[in-house]
């Protein structure tokens, strides 16, 4: 079995976000992966949000999220980009006219199938993986590639690796380094770059 991968090219990542446009359940799908391209949370604290920790009391979307994360039971603030509030005043919309919101499903992505409980990780994966195989990527690309993906792209475009392991909340810069997926390729263009 191969490892997830990060969405390293930034071509395919733009068609990988809007792979979901003007598809049936496609605001729903597009939402979720800007949500975990713009935050970094793991699928189970994206599937875990509810719509109060998304929007004010006005239906604006709130500058931060507080959440405590599953796996590691820490706190985390992120705030919310620009983008990605967008796609949340957008989905909004959307999500408040469903049936599932208005019997009172609390999740920002309820499930259709059970009654008060969000999408299923299960859901996710594929939701995710229909994305990327529908943009023909073919490295290993998962829900995990997301979070990847926010790493990546945050140490190419100069942050430091301490400030990554922080906002991934990794418990060391090992794990950070490792968890970056840098390949030869990614050292051959740095080797490109360096000509004194």
């Amino acid at each position: 079995m191969s490892t997830t991968q990060p969405i390293r090219d930034k071509d395919q990542l733009k068609k990988f976000k809007k792979y979901y446009d003007g598809q049936q359940c496609g605001i729903r799908n597009s939402t979720m992966i800007a949500i975990g391209l713009n935050t970094a949370l793991r699928i189970s604290d994206i599937l875990s949000l509810t719509y109060k920790n998304i929007y004010t009391e006005t239906g604006e979307p709130r500058s931060h999220i507080v959440i405590r994360e599953k796996k590691t039971g820490k706190e985390n603030r992120i705030y919310l980009n620009k983008t990605l509030r967008r796609a949340l005043t957008a989905y909004r919309k959307i999500l408040i006219r469903t049936r599932m919101y208005q019997k009172g499903n609390p999740y920002l992505f309820p499930s259709t199938r059970k009654k008060g409980f969000p999408l299923s990780r299960y859901q996710a994966y594929r939701i995710i993986c229909r994305a990327a195989n529908g943009t023909g990527m073919e490295d290993h690309i998962s829900c995990h590639s997301l979070r990847k993906t926010f790493g990546y792209h945050a140490w190419w475009q100069g942050t430091d690796p301490l400030l990554i392991m922080l906002l991934l909340n990794h418990s060391s810069i090992r794990i950070t380094m490792r968890y970056l997926c840098i390949e030869q390729d990614d050292k051959d263009a740095v080797y490109r770059k360096m000509q004194f």
